[in-house]
């Protein structure tokens, strides 16, 4: 999967309306990416644009957001997402916010399509580009390397749901040995 745009951004919490400085990435397939550091290890949250985004402001269109003290109105940037809610980021030069903005509405707008030089065609790229094969040349001639994207979050409901079964079933198992000394009186 092809990456359009990262960089540095702040964006700003949802709940206590703090500004965090996050590693951004912008990905072909419309997820917008946001980690803590730029070595992309530890994935803080990802929105998928494609499906969710309405709209895109950016600077003076920014009504009723407050920058980080460090940075002036004209580098802040609003995605209106569906639902109502928004996300409010902010850059670090005002040429640099009206390229993630144009980036931003192009990644919202556009459908992706990668040529495959098998069938010497196009082929547009799934709104969820995660479960996506894609084959790449390999190192020698005539080989090739497939690479499977797999969504990060696949599997937590699953994980949580046996840590729930995992607990009641031990707290059962405790019930019972608490019973015990009442049995031998």
């Amino acid at each position: 999967m092809a990456l359009l745009k990262s960089g540095w951004l702040w964006r700003q919490t949802a709940i206590l309306k703090r500004w965090k400085l996050n590693w951004c990435d912008l990905w072909i397939d419309g997820s917008l990416c946001f980690y803590k550091t730029d070595n992309r290890r530890e994935l803080e949250q990802r929105i998928g644009l494609k499906t969710t985004c309405i709209d895109v402001h950016s600077g003076l269109e920014c009504g009723g957001v407050s920058p980080p003290e460090i940075n002036p109105r004209e580098n802040l940037i609003t995605v209106h997402l569906r639902g109502g809610s928004t996300l409010n980021l902010c850059a670090n030069s005002e040429d640099e916010s009206l390229a993630w903005k144009l980036t931003l509405l192009e990644t919202r707008r556009s459908p992706v399509f990668t040529y495959d030089p098998y069938d010497d065609s196009y082929q547009a790229i799934p709104l969820n580009g995660y479960h996506t094969v894609y084959i790449t040349p390999g190192a020698g001639p005539g080989t090739h390397q497939v690479v499977v994207q797999r969504d990060p979050f696949d599997g937590v409901a699953e994980s949580i749901a046996m840590g729930l079964l995992a607990g009641m079933a031990a707290g059962a198992a405790m019930r019972s040995f608490l019973w015990m000394p009442f049995f031998f009186c």
